[in-house]
Order: structure tokens, then sequence, then C-alpha cells
């Protein structure tokens, strides 16, 4: 087919079905067809995208069956964030109205005249994919256990004071079996010191003596007594039932992470990082994924982990902005591995100490640290090399430095 034959696609993606629209060259619609979200579905519309030879397709979203089926049948895909389309659909119209038809035409029409300023999707090996999926699953379990240690928190302030603080954590091994062993304030008031001193070494706990959390036990306001506290033991149990029940499977998740890192072939790159351990390791990889085409400078990868900043310009006018339109699961892994780097990396905890020195904020300097370390780790990751101190100039430069 001629360029002046050109056809593009666009897909609208929903939970249950897919709008999908062919235009000519001259932005013309051919076809449009609804399709269901199934195994049919997905094969009807891949088939007519390579009847009309479509020389891209756009769509919203850059993962799912529609995608892997769209990729798996050669197509080029290209994706234009919602927030994107929301703002294209006034180049048609000021009214902005929502309709899946008219957005897959505008996806089209996208494709067809901007095509050359989009960036074809690169999917990632299926083992990365699978480690990010382990690694989100993972972050979405820490965040409701946080959540529930929280509303655990709250109702320990009001039923039993004494165990909110008693330990250093509240998901501690040693706080939860202190819960299960005394969920009253009757249960604690009648603890003598003997007791829980063998309660204690029972335990094996030694972090603190006996005496100390006796005191502690003794000092707290007291919480609820009589029937009512007996009854509200059953929600202490419930919270804290619900809690262990995360940290368990949070744990187990992180056990596969571990073996799915062990044997991703990127795998050395991230855990040689500094304080990378495995969690962080895997998270940086599942986020950056191993498709090397879909960055092609360093500058790309921080410009979607949104560690630049966004610059606007009018007239006389220029302001220098946070970054809104990033990848933010990239952004926080980055910033998180970091911002910890600080602590075991001198070159690392230069730059951002200089930063804030120049009045910057712990965000942004760190902000600005993970913008380096991009840097490095782009460097690393396109040649396949695990990151060696002693071959990093910065760092020795720094070592040198110091007396």
């Amino acid at each position: 087919m001629s360029l002046s034959q050109q056809r593009f696609a666009g897909i609208d993606w929903a939970s249950d079905n897919h709008a999908v629209c062919v235009v000519d060259e001259a932005g013309e619609p051919v076809e449009r067809l609804v399709v269901a979200h199934s195994k049919a579905g997905i094969s009807k519309a891949v088939g007519v995208l390579r009847r009309h030879g479509v020389a891209g397709v756009g769509i919203e979203r850059p993962d799912g069956p529609l995608v892997a089926g769209l990729v798996g049948a050669g197509l080029d895909v290209f994706v234009v964030p919602p927030s994107q389309v929301k703002s294209l659909r006034r180049r048609f119209g000021s009214a902005g109205h929502k309709d899946d038809r008219f957005d897959a035409y505008v996806l089209a029409d996208t494709v067809r005249t901007d095509r050359r300023r989009l960036v074809p999707l690169r999917p990632d090996a299926p083992a990365t994919t699978a480690l990010r999926t382990l690694v989100r699953a993972r972050a979405d379990l820490v965040g409701h256990r946080v959540a529930m240690v929280n509303q655990l928190r709250a109702h320990l302030d009001t039923v039993l004071p004494a165990a909110a603080g008693l330990f250093h954590e509240l998901t501690s091994p040693i706080s939860r079996a202190f819960l299960t062993a005394f969920p009253t304030q009757n249960a604690v008031d009648a603890l003598t010191l003997d007791e829980l001193a063998a309660w204690l070494a029972g335990q094996r706990y030694r972090a603190h003596p006996a005496t100390v959390i006796f005191d502690r036990l003794q000092a707290a306001p007291a919480g609820v007594t009589g029937p009512a506290g007996t009854a509200l033991a059953a929600v202490t149990q419930a919270y804290l039932t619900a809690v262990t029940s995360l940290i368990e499977q949070t744990n187990a998740l992180e056990e596969q992470i571990a073996a799915a890192l062990a044997q991703h072939p990127d795998g050395h790159i991230f855990t040689s990082l500094p304080r990378a351990g495995t969690v962080r390791a895997a998270r940086l990889l599942a986020e950056i994924g191993d498709a090397r085409g879909r960055y092609p400078t360093a500058a790309a990868l921080a410009g979607l982990a949104g560690v630049t900043p966004s610059t606007r310009q009018s007239g006389q006018v220029r302001v220098v902005a946070f970054r809104w339109a990033v990848n933010k699961q990239l952004r926080g892994a980055v910033c998180d591995f970091a911002a910890d780097t600080i602590r075991a990396n001198p070159w690392a905890a230069n730059l951002y100490h200089q930063a804030r020195n120049r009045g910057h904020r712990h965000p942004h300097a760190v902000r600005i640290l993970a913008r380096a370390w991009l840097s490095v780790i782009w460097k690393l990751w396109t040649t396949h090399t695990p990151y060696q101190p002693e071959r990093h100039n910065a760092l020795q430069k720094i070592l040198t430095q110091t007396p």
C-alpha cells in the first residue's frame, strides 16, 4: 500500500467492549465497529485492522489482552494517554463530550497526523511483566496493611492504650503475640512482673528488660474494662487477624519476587545498586522494564519518571514547574531508591546536600538526585553492566577529595 493509501486506526478501550475506527489518509472514516472484550472480539478487531493494512493503532492503555493481541499481530501500537485524548477532542469541537465511537476516531486521526511524534509501544518480556505484577501487588498489600494497622492502633487507643506503643512496631511478632495473649485491659491489669518476665522469656524477647515493659504497662492510661472490654476484644482480634494475614501474604509475595528477580536476565544490574536489596531492585527493574528501545536516551527515561522539571514560557515569562504527566509508579520507585542511597553513597549524599544548600526542599532534592542516578542506571541498563563503584568516576572523585 502506497503512502497516499495508508490507513490508521484508533481503539477506545472499555471493560466490556471496544470501539474501533479506521480512517484513510485524509482522515475520513472507512470502517467503524464495536467488538466484545473476548477472544473472538479481539481476533475480529485484529482481522479488520490487518485487512485495511493500517500503519498504526492508537489506544489509551499500554497493557491488557487487547494490546497483547495487537502487538502479537505485528501492528504498531501507539499509546495516547487519556489526559491527551481529552484535550485532543477539542480539535473537533468545543463541547468535549465523552463518546466511545468519537474517541476511537480521535485516536485514529491523532495517529494519522502525529505519528512522527509518537513512540511505538515496545512490550517488555513476559518475565518482566510478571515481575511488575508481583511488585505492584506487594505494594497494594503494603498499603492495605498500613491502613489496617492504623485502624488497629486507633481502636487500641481507646480499648487497650497500653498495647498500642508497648513495643517498637505494632506489626512486629512480639506485639501481635502480646495482643493475642492479653487482649483486654483486665488481662493486662492481672499481669504480675514475674508472669510478664516468664512470658517474654517464652517469646525469646530480649530488646528490653521485663521491668521496662512492666513499667510501660503500669504508666499507660486505662482502657475499657469489664464485659465491654471483653466484647471489644473480639474487634481487636478481627483487626489482628487481618493484619497478620496481610503480613503473611506480603511475605509470600516477597519470596516470589526474590525468585523471579534471581532468574531475570537484568536482575544482576539492579541488585548491584547501593541499598537496592531485593524488593527495591525488583521494583526498579519492573518499572523501567527491559525494552531498551523505549528509552533511547537517559533524558527520555528521566522525563517519563518525572524527575525533570516542566518548563513553560510565554513572552518574557518563564516558569519551571513540577512535572505531573509522568509514570507515577516509575517515579515512586526511582525516588525511593535515590533517597536511601544518601546513607550509603558519598556521591549521592554530596548531590543531595548540594541541592539542599541551594534551598531546595527534601522532595525536590531527591528528584534531582534521582535524575542523576537515572543517568547512571540507563548506562548500566543499556550495556547490561552491573554497578561497580570503582568505575563510577564521579564517586571516585568525591572519595579522593575526602580527607
